[in-house]
């Protein structure tokens, strides 16, 4: 009864599926104690944080039927109003918060004008509009160098208890120490699944299905009464409440604040693929998704050198697997799943059970 209630009665449907996304949730909640170094622990965190941003587009896309670009605007916009807050006030709870407010009611707002102005349009105008208004955050970003750093962005720091030097227990518990980096790493985890449950129960709600409704069928949807300008107009703006609260997340983290870690174009085509290969509608494709993505692209490389370097006897195969094209078959791996997967990777395990 509990767990019907914590997953707001939406279940994997499905055995492998359900293994996987116990395999993931316990690889996050104890990876500072199962893989220790820096990138371990930041590709997690990593992790973490694109789960929330990837499913928070996913209400849009996959629930709604709303294409938009703008995604990496309100995730910048987190990342800068708590990182330009810590970085003006001070590192202090105070500082932290102030950012936070700030940085939602302001995408709040421009995601409330968004929805007012454009989601009467057809899709594709839509997209292009949001398109155009992230394209112009990110260059105003870049040239108020004196407010944001411009192209280097801001470090700032955080709350002291926040920092690596900080020790809340002297003694080490599993060979890990108990400091503010951990501390931050549970902080962005909890944060992360209590977001992520939080629009499981949204998307499983009367307004959930009305968006779904919405997605399959906007005329008989308004046919039925519902004002769907409305509904999309409240998807939206929950949707970047959601990702704004994901970049303060990796602001947090990462203690730094720029456009190519928050406003670039390539981190929106990154979510894109992510709700591809997780399977778009379904919040569960973005915990899978984001975990084989993230982890693809920040160890593939690594194994491809391995391989290359056990097949240094056969030339040809040594050449193709060499660490240099990662790229190359990153995208290969992402044809690939498309093709086997057309409906998303859990799209594809719940239509087999």
């Amino acid at each position: 009864m509990m767990l019907h209630r914590i997953l707001s009665g939406d279940f994997p449907r499905s055995r492998v599926l359900a293994l996987a996304l116990l395999v993931v949730f316990a690889g996050l909640a104890l990876a500072p104690f199962l893989f220790p170094g820096a990138r371990a622990i930041n590709v997690a965190a990593t992790i973490c944080v694109f789960v929330v941003l990837v499913a928070s587009y996913d209400l849009l896309l996959g629930y709604t039927g709303i294409v938009s670009f703008a995604h990496t605007m309100f995730y910048g916009i987190g990342a800068y109003g708590v990182g330009l807050s810590l970085y003006s006030v001070g590192p202090t709870w105070g500082a932290v918060f102030m950012g936070l407010t700030l940085s939602l009611m302001l995408s709040l707002a421009l995601a409330l004008l968004i929805g007012l102005f454009s989601l009467r349009v057809k899709a594709i105008f839509y997209a292009m509009i949001t398109l155009a208004v992230a394209s112009a955050f990110a260059v105003l970003a870049s040239q108020l160098s004196d407010f944001t750093g411009g192209e280097d962005g801001r470090t700032f720091s955080v709350p002291e208890a926040l920092r690596p030097g900080f020790r809340l227990v002297e003694n080490e518990i599993f060979g890990t120490a108990i400091n503010g980096k951990l501390l931050t790493y549970y902080l962005v985890f909890f944060s992360a699944l209590a977001l992520f449950l939080l629009l499981l129960r949204v998307v499983n709600s009367p307004f959930g299905r009305v968006l779904q409704a919405i997605r399959e069928n906007d005329f008989r949807a308004e046919a039925l009464g519902y004002r769907t300008v409305v509904y999309r107009t409240l998807a939206n703006c929950l949707s970047a409440a959601t990702a704004t609260l994901a970049g303060a997340l990796m602001a947090l983290w990462l203690r730094y604040a720029g456009p190519q870690t928050t406003l670039s174009f390539t981190i929106m085509m990154d979510i894109l693929l992510i709700v591809v290969i997780g399977g778009m509608g379904t919040l569960y494709g973005s915990v899978v998704g984001a975990a084989l993505f993230l982890l693809a692209q920040n160890y593939l490389q690594a194994l491809m050198k391995q391989a290359s370097d056990g097949l240094a006897a056969v030339p040809l195969l040594a050449n193709l697997l060499h660490p240099d094209r990662w790229l190359l078959w990153l995208g290969v791996l992402f044809v690939l799943s498309v093709y086997f997967f057309p409906t998303g990777i859990v799209g594809k395990l719940r239509s087999r059970k």
